[in-house]
């Protein structure tokens, strides 16, 4: 049986499992390709950070555009002066932030592994009523073709909602599974920032500071 013929069999309930197919489908290649480590929590963002310290040349902006968590960073970083309190309370504010983006599409990827296995049954159901009004029809032994389309219905709409369910399903706890490893990677990361700078001795210079300052002196020297 051809994927068209499936589809005839298992009547009009095989277009929301279908909907369902194509959304998850899309939901898991985009899930894929956001959720990369090298996109959200580069190796070794933290010690390079550490590094611009230093020297004294931490650029915010940059650090912001970065990835997410550089923008955690630099949340952080842009309080430092009030204390190391609110650059942890400010750090923790934008984790939160950078999380809730990562889990993005997965509670639908979740409600689509946990529904279509239910319309697959309720296309069983529907066929099997189907296969029971034609026995108890007069002429139920001569309606073959019936009986076998009511048979047919009720195990592909099954086999179909199944089909779905079990790769979004595996899909969904392998993306909660990466949401949590990154959380702890950039957990990692952004306490040895922290780390650093309770330690750092020195004033901490940041660049986009310095631009903000340049603009009066220069607008002095033009009048």
């Amino acid at each position: 049986m051809g994927a068209l013929d499936a589809l005839v069999a298992g009547g009009l309930l095989m277009l929301p499992i279908l909907g369902c197919s194509l959304v998850a489908t899309a939901i898991i290649i985009e899930r894929l390709w956001s959720l990369r480590a090298s996109r959200i929590a580069p190796s070794g963002l933290s010690t390079q950070v550490c590094e611009l310290i230093h020297k004294g040349q931490v650029n915010l902006n940059w650090l912001e555009n970065h990835s997410p968590l550089g923008s955690i960073l630099a949340a952080g970083l842009r309080n430092v002066r009030l204390g190391h309190e609110q650059v942890r309370a400010r750090l923790q504010e934008a984790a939160t932030a950078v999380i809730h983006d990562m889990e993005r599409f997965l509670s639908p990827l979740g409600t689509i592994a946990s529904i279509t296995p239910l319309i697959g049954l309720l296309g069983t159901v529907v066929g099997m009523i189907k296969v029971f009004a034609v026995i108890v029809a007069a002429h139920g032994v001569e309606r073959t073709a019936d009986l076998a389309g009511g048979i047919s219905q009720a195990l592909v709409t099954t086999a179909a909602g199944l089909t779905v369910a079990i790769p979004a399903l595996i899909f969904h706890r392998y993306f909660q599974r990466r949401v949590e490893e990154l959380t702890v990677r950039m957990e990692e990361q952004a306490s040895q920032v922290v780390d650093y700078l309770a330690h750092h001795q020195g004033e901490l210079t940041l660049a986009e500071r310095h631009e903000a300052q340049e603009r009066p002196l220069a607008r002095g020297k033009r009048a």
